[in-house]
């Protein structure tokens, strides 16, 4: 049998040990099923790991990212079905990951593709065994928004953000080194929120504005020029391959991240598509560019405001007001390219 903790890469094991010293045994069993498994070959980055607008060449996977979700919850709860919910978020996750969901017109929440999360664990015999066996019902586990401390609204700190701005802060675009996330991370406890709701929040002022100036450049980087014109660039490559017949929306579910790009690069696009794995800086103007592929459109903002002692950050530090009213009007009205068509 498949074992996937003996196969991730040590940086990668090191940063687990900080979000939870002893990994729960039990969920190993879980991890190392089909539909689990099948999410390591999905680059959290969304496609853009492949071309060289970005620097980051670090393959986190969304497993990665599901395991340490996980791992956070289990260290805050020691709640099996909390922790299990956080480790399934993600199981309907496809190729390309959120370029999905700009392909089914969905840049401006990117949830397309949640509503198949209850189907995978459904179908999966070793999933349903594992539940029976526990004795947990698939309600209890196939939907994260359940649980405050896995997912909450934004601008809130639940698991699911909290990690995603670590993981990327200190693998994709390395912001942060791993004693920096260290002292971040235990700084974290339960804390109730405005609304007398349980929340992740920080407890000391410095820690807590170190992380709105980390989080506040990871947003910006999520939804700028060359993040949105590479997202709907694949979803539009996606799509006409889907109307050319070459792949189906099923293959996005079901095919490894290498395999597409092969479909791709052996398609009459590997040209448009060599072009933008190439590419060095986008372009950008205020009026419709004539004779390329432009991309013009908003996308989610994703940032955070989190607790110190129970107060937003926004609220209580100055600072943090200012940085994340910068990030907040980050101009995403111009038209972006690259200098060709297809």
């Amino acid at each position: 049998m498949k074992n996937y903790y003996n196969e991730v890469q040590d940086e990668i094991k090191e940063y687990f040990k900080v979000l939870e010293p002893d990994f729960p045994l039990w969920l190993h069993d879980y991890i190392n099923t089909k539909e689990l498994l099948s999410q390591q070959y999905i680059s959290v980055t969304c496609g853009t790991i492949y071309t060289d607008l970005f620097d980051s060449n670090f393959f986190f996977s969304s497993l990665d990212h599901s395991v340490a979700v996980a791992l956070i919850i289990w260290h805050f709860t020691h709640d099996k079905k909390q922790t299990l919910s956080g480790l399934f978020h993600d199981i309907a996750t496809p190729v390309f990951k959120h370029c999905v969901d700009f392909l089914n017109g969905d840049y401006m929440t990117q949830e397309s593709t949640e509503d198949l999360t209850s189907e995978i664990i459904k179908n999966s015999k070793e999933i349903m065994a594992l539940l029976e066996r526990d004795h947990i019902k698939i309600e209890e586990v196939d939907n994260y928004h359940l649980y405050p401390i896995a997912d909450n609204d934004t601008p809130q700190l639940s698991s699911d953000r909290l990690e995603y701005s670590l993981s990327n802060a200190l693998f994709t675009y390395r912001l942060l080194h791993l004693e920096q996330i260290k002292n971040i991370y235990n700084d974290i406890m339960i804390q109730k929120n405005e609304k007398n709701e349980i929340e992740l929040g920080f407890q000391t002022k410095k820690i807590a504005r170190e992380f709105v100036k980390v989080t506040s450049r990871l947003s910006i980087i999520y939804r700028e020029d060359r993040t949105r014109y590479s997202m709907q660039f694949l979803a539009d490559i996606l799509k006409r391959l889907s109307d050319d017949k070459k792949i189906s929306v099923q293959d996005l579910y079901q095919l490894k991240e290498e395999d597409v790009i092969s479909i791709i690069e052996s398609s009459k696009y590997k040209d448009v598509f060599n072009l933008w794995k190439t590419a060095k800086k986008v372009k950008v103007s205020a009026t419709q560019p004539k004779d390329v592929y432009y991309v013009h459109h908003g996308a989610k903002i994703r940032y955070i405001d989190p607790l110190y002692n129970g107060v937003r950050m926004s609220q209580c530090c100055k600072i943090a007001k200012k940085m994340i009213d910068k990030n907040l009007s980050y101009d995403m009205n111009q038209y972006v390219y690259l200098d060709f068509n297809f």
